[in-house]
């Protein structure tokens, strides 16, 4: 099963209000309203895409300790995920689905780490319940997602649901700011050059990992 057909399957289920979902219309309702109005705002179209340089960064692991995407391309290419959180059911498919990928990245000399607003305790929380083996960097206030052109403030009324679902944004990034990256996909040659970009206002849609395959062998070849 493709990683889409799993987050529709999921995202049926939650929609309908089956167990141990239950969620009322009003809620869906309001995500609907919030993630049409993303889209209308033309915000994916002004992030970064293939061609374009992608911006240096240097982000704390889960243990505190400095990554610098410079050292990382030292090795190879890269592969970037920009997700939501732990919380967000539909990116633990992601890492999950992109975990499942990581030995054919690793066949093609290629690097994966995920980017999140969350703090070092809720990305360990990823880690450990996903079963990840690449780490997840804390972005805190969305900085580098800013750079990538993902970072979005969440409209009043989804952050009053938010808070009324206990969904407490600001406890778990460690930042009063209500923002979040949209979901987003990079794959970023040894150059800094951007090979590869998927991104989407809609938190429910996410490319398959085997999309990023034949950015990946052009760098292989580069590189070669």
């Amino acid at each position: 099963m493709t990683l889409q057909a799993r987050l529709d399957a999921f995202k049926a289920d939650f929609e309908a209000g089956k167990p141990p979902y239950n969620v009322p219309p009003a809620v869906i309702e309001t995500m609907h309203r919030a993630t049409a109005e993303l889209i209308a705002s033309g915000a994916a179209a002004r992030a970064l895409k293939a061609g374009d340089e992608a911006p240096a960064f240097t982000l704390n692991d889960p243990d505190g300790k400095p990554v610098a995407s410079a050292d990382l391309l030292a090795r190879g290419p890269l592969v970037v995920s920009f997700y939501r959180g732990a919380w967000c059911p539909y990116c633990n498919m992601e890492l999950q689905a992109l975990q499942a990928a990581l030995p054919e990245f690793e066949k093609l000399g290629a690097g994966l780490v995920a980017i999140s607003p969350q703090t070092a305790v809720n990305s360990r929380k990823s880690i450990r319940q996903n079963g990840l083996g690449f780490p997840i960097l804390s972005d805190p206030h969305n900085d580098v997602a800013a750079a990538f052109g993902l970072r979005f403030a969440l409209p009043e009324y989804l952050v009053e649901l938010y808070k009324n679902l206990k969904n407490d944004l600001p406890a778990f990034n460690g930042d009063p700011s209500w923002t979040l990256p949209m979901p987003g996909r990079f794959v970023i040659g040894q150059d800094g050059t951007i090979l590869y970009a998927e991104v989407n206002p809609d938190y429910t849609r996410r490319p398959d990992p085997e999309d990023m395959l034949p950015a990946l062998r052009r760098a292989a070849e580069i590189a070669a």
